[in-house]
């Protein structure tokens, strides 16, 4: 079911995409947010939304109940949190995410910092990402069967995942990639999951886990050259990625 530009892609679990001005059509860059429904509590994974018009909130108004938890994967990927806290507090909304998430809020009153391996509520368990660990985690939700990445994981907009990584052009790399990096992904294949929910692209529902797989055989993508371009550096991070 879909109402705007708000997509429901499996009961209760919901989906909307902002792609930034100039971003051509097909083009990789898009920004893919996410709510869960459950019984008492509503998550809402790296939402993004366009102010306070923003045609999603209609739809996450009408799903608020008792909580609302906001559950960051990465820093850049901290997009409406706040505001979207500011709007539901009335709802105990709160903020999850690494410690570094924090640096992205004015007010870290609402915020609560969960590193790998910890959970949320009994609801959402964050995984830490290569070792040491990065300040990107992906969070795994038991309840729906489903696992979230920021930019470590991404549909290429052919429908298909890739790891998001800087080429393996060196020994250097290729020893970190197959040592510190691709283990602490591959472990997430073991978890109980149907779903892999990228916020870069269109999700994998019902064969993620499948799809996940086949991600980690292959090499790791980089984005399009002009999307690059338009990507400070300054702003890139070890997953060779850093739209938000």
């Amino acid at each position: 079911m879909a109402i705007g530009d708000i997509e429901e892609i499996v009961t209760g679990l919901w989906r909307w995409e902002r792609r930034p001005r100039g971003l051509h059509p097909g083009e990789f860059g898009g920004r893919t947010s996410y709510a869960i429904a459950l019984k008492s509590d509503v998550l809402l994974l790296d939402p993004l939304v366009d102010g306070d018009d923003d045609p999603a909130l209609d739809v996450l108004d009408d799903l608020v109940r008792d909580r609302v938890r906001i559950l960051v994967t990465m820093p850049y990927h901290t997009r409406s949190s706040e505001s979207l806290w500011r709007r539901y507090r009335g709802a105990k909304a709160r903020i999850y995410g690494h410690p570094a998430v924090a640096t992205r809020l004015s007010d870290v009153s609402g915020f609560e910092a969960v590193t790998g391996g910890g959970h949320v509520a009994g609801i959402a368990r964050f995984h830490s990402i290569g070792r040491p660990p990065s300040s990107q985690q992906s969070i795994e939700i038991p309840v729906v069967r489903a696992l979230v990445f920021g930019d470590a994981v991404v549909d290429t907009d052919g429908g298909q995942l890739r790891v998001w990584a800087a080429p393996l052009d060196s020994e250097g790399r290729r020893q970190w990639w197959h040592a510190r990096y691709l283990p602490t992904l591959q472990r997430l294949v073991e978890l109980d999951i149907d779903h892999v929910l990228v916020t870069h692209g269109r999700p994998a529902i019902g064969d993620g886990k499948a799809a996940l797989q086949r991600a980690l055989k292959s090499a790791p993508w980089q984005r399009p050259e002009r999307a690059v371009k338009r990507t400070s550096p300054s702003a890139r991070s070890e997953g060779g990625s850093s739209l938000s």
